[in-house]
C-alpha cells in the first residue's frame, strides 16, 4: 500500500518555491496568462473515469478501483480527434468527485494503478497532446469522497494530501496549460484556502491558468455552508455588485452557463480591480451527460452548437467542449462526425497554430423596445428575451401569442436564432436531462411601412437553438415572433437578430 507519509517530503519541497510565486496583479487588460488562454480559446473537456463503468454522474467513491476497466483505451484517438476537429487543447478530468484518479499517485490506492487497467492516462493524453500540437489541461475536483482525512474535522490533513497530488499533477507531465477546480461547495470558501492553492500552481506551472467553478457569488449569497447560490452570468454584465468566494484565479467559471453577449470582464476585489475572463463548458450530448453512457447518446444539433460557440467565444471568453469517451475508452463515431461537421460550419482549421474562426456581431435587438400578447408576470416581461442572456426568459400564458422587438433604424439583418425554453425530463442516471419543444407551428414576420409580411414560417418544433439565415439583407422596423400553435404556453430565453454589417 502506498504511504500518506509520502506528503509531508513532498510539501516541505515547496517551501521555499510557494514564497516566489507569482501574484494575480491589479489590471484592466489581459495578463500574459489570460492571453495566451484567448489565443488557444476552443478547448476539449474529457470526463473519464469511474462513472464511465457505472452509467452515472456522480458517484460515492466506494466502487472497487477494478471497476475502471476500459477494454480498448486509446487516449491518442481522443487527442487526435480534438486536433481533427479543430481544438486547441485538451481539459482532461484527472480526478472527479468520487476521488478515482487517472494516473498512479502516490497518496491513495483509489487510481489507475490498482485496476483493471494501468495505463497512466495523465500521461497517455499529456504525451499525445505534444504530439499533435495541442495544450494540455487538466481538471482536478477539490471535493473527494473516497479519501478518509476528507471526513476528518482536522481538515489540515486533506488539504496536504490535495497538495500533493497537485504537484504530482503539475511536476510529472510537462507544460500544464490550465487547471481547472470543482466541488468547493461542499465546504466553505475559506475551508480551501485558495490563496494558497493559487501560489501552489504558480510556483509549479507559472504560466497555467487557474480557476474554480461557481467562483463568483451576489452579496445577498449566504456562504454559511457552501456557494451553491453563485451567480450566473447574467449577473456579470456591470450591473450587479458581483463578489468572489474563490480568489485569486485567472479566470471565472459557472459550469454550465452562457455569458451574456454584454458580459463584463473588470471585477473589484477587496478595493482592487481585476481582468476575468469567463471560460465555458458545454456538453456534446443533448442530454447534458459529462460522463458517457452504456449506450450511443444522441448529439446537439449543430446549429445550436455553432451559436454556442459564437456566443461563447465573443468577448475574448473561452470554451471547452465535453467529449466523453465510452467504457472501451473510444470517443465515440457519432459524435466524432458532430465535431467535424461544426468544425467545417464556423471554418476551423486543425493546422492553425492559433484560435481562428468565424465571429458573429453583437445582436442588434439586444436591449430594444420589445411587447408581447401575454406575459406571464413582471418576472418574465418581453425585455428577458432580448437582454442578451440565456438565463431570464419571456413567458406567455396563452399557447397562441406574439412577441415583438424594435429594430435600430437604417440597420440591416440577416440572421435569426431563437431560444426556446424546453419541458425537461430527468434521465435514469438522476442527472441528465431529455427536453421537448412546446412551439409547433409558427411564423416571424417583418414590419415596414405600416405592413406586416411573413418572411418565415414553419410547422416543425424549433428544436435546441433555431436559427434563420437569409440569403440577401432584410430590413424591418420590427420583427414578430407569432406562435400559432403550441403544446403548452410558450417561454423564449433569447430571441437574437443578426446584421453582418461592421
Amino acid at each position: 500500500m502506498k504511504s500518506a507519509r509520502l506528503i509531508l517530503p513532498a510539501l516541505l519541497s515547496l517551501t521555499a518555491v510557494t514564497a516566489n510565486a507569482e501574484s494575480l496583479t491589479p489590471s484592466h487588460k489581459e495578463n500574459r496568462c489570460q492571453k495566451e488562454m484567448r489565443e488557444r480559446g476552443y478547448g476539449m473537456f474529457i470526463h473519464f473515469g469511474m462513472n464511465t463503468f457505472i452509467d452515472k454522474e456522480w458517484s460515492e467513491g466506494v466502487e472497487p478501483a477494478t471497476t475502471y476497466n476500459p477494454t480498448e483505451l486509446d487516449c491518442d484517438q481522443w487527442v487526435r480527434t480534438a486536433r481533427d476537429a479543430g481544438f486547441k487543447y485538451v481539459l482532461l478530468v484527472t480526478k472527479h468527485h468520487d476521488g478515482f484518479c487517472l494516473w498512479d499517485s502516490a497518496v491513495t490506492d483509489y487510481d489507475v494503478a490498482a485496476s483493471g487497467n494501468t495505463t497512466d492516462v495523465v500521461k497517455a493524453v499529456a504525451d499525445a497532446c505534444r504530439k499533435y500540437g495541442l495544450e494540455f489541461g487538466v481538471y482536478y475536483s477539490l471535493w473527494d469522497r473516497h479519501e478518509p482525512t476528507y471526513q476528518e474535522e482536522d481538515f489540515s490533513g486533506y488539504l496536504k494530501f490535495m497538495d500533493a497530488q497537485l504537484t504530482e499533477l503539475l511536476t510529472n507531465y510537462g507544460d500544464v496549460c490550465e487547471i481547472w477546480f470543482d466541488g468547493g461547495w461542499d465546504k466553505k470558501p475559506e475551508a480551501w484556502n485558495i490563496p494558497h492553492i493559487y501560489e501552489l500552481v504558480k510556483s509549479l506551472q507559472p504560466n497555467c491558468a487557474m480557476g474554480v467553478n461557481n467562483s463568483a457569488y451576489l452579496p445577498a449569497t449566504d456562504l454559511s455552508a457552501n456557494i451553491y447560490g453563485s451567480a450566473d452570468p447574467d449577473h456579470m454584465t456591470g450591473e450587479y455588485d458581483v463578489q468572489f468566494g474563490y480568489f485569486p484565479m485567472d479566470f471565472r467559471l459557472k459550469d454550465p452557463y452562457i455569458a451574456n453577449w454584454r458580459d463584463n470582464k473588470i471585477y473589484n476585489v477587496d478595493g482592487e480591480d481585476y481582468y476575468l475572463p469567463f471560460e465555458h463548458t458545454i456538453c456534446l450530448s443533448k442530454q447534458w451527460n459529462w460522463f458517457q453512457k452504456d449506450h450511443p447518446m444522441e448529439t446537439r444539433d449543430v446549429d445550436e452548437l455553432e451559436e454556442l460557440f459564437y456566443r461563447t467565444t465573443a468577448n475574448n471568453n473561452t470554451l471547452v467542449v465535453n467529449v466523453p469517451p465510452d467504457e472501451r475508452g473510444l470517443i465515440r463515431q457519432n459524435e466524432i462526425n458532430t465535431l467535424l461537421e461544426l468544425r467545417d460550419r464556423i471554418g476551423l482549421n486543425p493546422k492553425d497554430k492559433k484560435f481562428r474562426h468565424k465571429s458573429l456581431n453583437m445582436p442588434i435587438s439586444i436591449g430594444q423596445p420589445s411587447r408581447a400578447t401575454s406575459v406571464y408576470s413582471d418576472e418574465y416581461g418581453p425585455e428577458k428575451a432580448f437582454d442578451g442572456g440565456l438565463y431570464r426568459r419571456w413567458a406567455s400564458t396563452e399557447p397562441a401569442c406574439q412577441l415583438e422587438v424594435d429594430l435600430p433604424a437604417g440597420k440591416t439583418f440577416d440572421r435569426i436564432s431563437i431560444f426556446e425554453y424546453m419541458d425537461e425530463v430527468v434521465a435514469p442516471d438522476g442527472f441528465s436531462r431529455r427536453r421537448t419543444n412546446r412551439i409547433t407551428d409558427y411564423t416571424i414576420d417583418a414590419y415596414n411601412n405600416g405592413e406586416w409580411e411573413t418572411i418565415y414560417m414553419s410547422t416543425e418544433p424549433m428544436g435546441d437553438c433555431k436559427v434563420i439565415n437569409f440569403a440577401a439583407p432584410q430590413r424591418a422596423e420590427r420583427l414578430r415572433l407569432n406562435v400559432r400553435n403550441a403544446t403548452a404556453p410558450p417561454s423564449i430565453y433569447e430571441f437574437s437578430v443578426y446584421s453582418s454589417e461592421k
